[in-house]
């Protein structure tokens, strides 16, 4: 079967006979082959090589070139060159082109269009709209737009896209978007105003700078290899990635909706909060949050200074939920009975003053509060002549004896089951002060994280997440 080799033309050699069409090889002159190459406009190369099997069909020459032999056969005639392309009804007349040739010179341009008047008022009608015609062909009487109109459009472009940019860039969810907003800083991070978070991300500087996020760590620990490169996350500045992390701890905001939010994906979500948990769990337990006795003597309030004076910490436990474990042995450690369910346990310390100066680890909620209050190393931390104030539950009196510290508790009913006029007077004095200490916990659990049942998942950074949320609240103003 036969094709045409023409650009463009779609003609190939049925098996049916078609008597109007024909199919001619390459001329043997190379003089004349050369003509036909320049004719098609082919470039022999890789592409393109004249072989026996080469053709060209007879639309593209002229009735004249072509003969016919006794046995029907069409043959060229030699030296015969293709004159018909599909190109060819694209050419304008010989007239345009002088014309647009000579579009730069005013002067001539003005002479010819005199000519052509001059020349259509001559000839006859038909003449006259075939000038017509042609002068419709020009470009002349269309304008194109100068350099100052150009720079105009380009620069009411530009000004239209930097708008939209700007539209853009104010509804996305990052930390410059509520600067302006102290309400929304408060609602997603719990610090009062932007300058309040500002100043506390500036605290972490410059060690914030060379942060490694866990999963490096681990390789490192692997590999003991030395990793020089910040954590960066898809595009997420620092301060946006502290943001993000409060946003987590603060509204309890899922990884997927994060995710969404902040453009990048779940797993990136996970790598920022747990990097950030420990980095800020470090950081934090690093501040001498445990006043001297000279301190807590200083600011003690006068409602503290009129009764128990020598109050040093006001200590309560409070639980979290967590999920129930497969492990019967596990779940029967962490089932709390004064819950009901199973639980993760913390012992809180406050000053007379409200600051959290003492955040015990994370402990299983079967512990007692004597058994937490021995493990989590307060007892270190007092000197003879203080006071500890706390629940009757905290039954610890012992403990605190070996130290030479005394233990203020509510007073217990005795035989007759009713209090005194004293104890009744006693025990409201402390239930007054000690409720400072729950209005501390409450405001730990208002980061909303720990609303609902934690994860097994979150168990590696549950303990640093606790305690990263308490130390923040004492960024928050006082307590009272």
């Amino acid at each position: 079967m036969s094709y045409c080799c023409v650009p463009g033309c779609t003609s190939y050699q049925r098996k049916e006979c078609d008597k109007e069409l024909s199919f001619h090889r390459f001329p043997s002159d190379p003089k004349v082959c050369c003509e036909w190459i320049v004719k098609i406009r082919r470039d022999v190369g890789p592409y393109f090589q004249v072989t026996d099997n080469t053709r060209v069909c007879s639309k593209h020459f002229t009735p004249d070139c072509i003969v016919r032999s006794l046995t029907g056969l069409h043959r060229l005639k030699h030296g015969s060159v293709q004159a018909l392309f599909t190109w060819s009804c694209e050419l304008k007349p010989r007239r345009t082109l002088e014309r647009h040739q000579r579009v730069n010179d005013i002067e001539t341009f003005e002479e010819d269009e005199e000519e052509d008047h001059s020349f259509s008022d001559q000839n006859t009608g038909e003449q006259s709209n075939i000038c017509f015609v042609t002068l419709q062909d020009h470009d002349y009487l269309e304008t194109s737009p100068s350099t100052e109109e150009q720079l105009n459009a380009a620069q009411k472009e530009i000004a239209r896209l930097t708008k939209e940019n700007e539209n853009l860039r104010s509804q996305q969810f990052c930390l410059q978007r509520f600067q302006c907003e102290p309400k929304l800083i408060m609602f997603y991070t719990r610090c009062k105003d932007y300058e309040t978070l500002k100043a506390l991300y500036q605290s972490l500087q410059p060690t914030a700078q060379s942060l490694v996020r866990w999963t490096q760590m681990q390789r490192l620990n692997k590999t003991e290899q030395t990793v020089t490169a910040g954590f960066q996350a898809q595009d997420v500045g620092l301060f946006d990635q502290f943001f993000l992390f409060l946003c987590r701890m603060r509204q309890g905001l899922l990884s997927a909706d994060l995710a969404v939010r902040f453009n990048i994906s779940k797993a990136t979500v996970s790598r920022i909060c747990i990097t950030w948990a420990n980095y800020l769990y470090f950081m934090l337990g690093t501040l001498p949050v445990w006043p001297s006795r000279e301190a807590v003597d200083e600011l003690m309030p006068p409602c503290f200074k009129k009764t128990f004076p020598k109050t040093r910490v006001v200590l309560d436990c409070t639980e979290i939920h967590i999920q129930a474990a497969s492990s019967k042995v596990l779940n029967t450690m962490t089932y709390s009975h004064y819950k009901g369910t199973t639980t993760l346990k913390s012992l809180i310390g406050i000053t007379p003053f409200g600051t959290v100066s003492f955040v015990s680890n994370l402990y299983t909620g079967s512990i007692s509060d004597k058994e937490i209050t021995k493990e989590s190393g307060i007892l270190k931390l007092l000197e003879p002549g203080d006071e500890v104030m706390a629940d009757k539950g905290f039954l610890i009196k012992d403990l605190l004896a070996d130290i030479n510290v005394s233990l203020v508790t509510p007073a217990f009913t005795g035989p007759s089951r009713q209090f005194s006029k004293y104890e009744i007077t006693h025990t409201q004095e402390i239930a007054r002060l000690r409720i400072h200490v729950e209005r501390a916990i409450r405001h730990i659990k208002e980061y909303h994280i720990f609303d609902g049942v934690i994860p097994l998942s979150l168990c590696g950074s549950v303990n640093q997440m606790w305690t990263v949320c308490a130390l923040l609240t004492n960024f928050q103003g006082p307590l009272f």
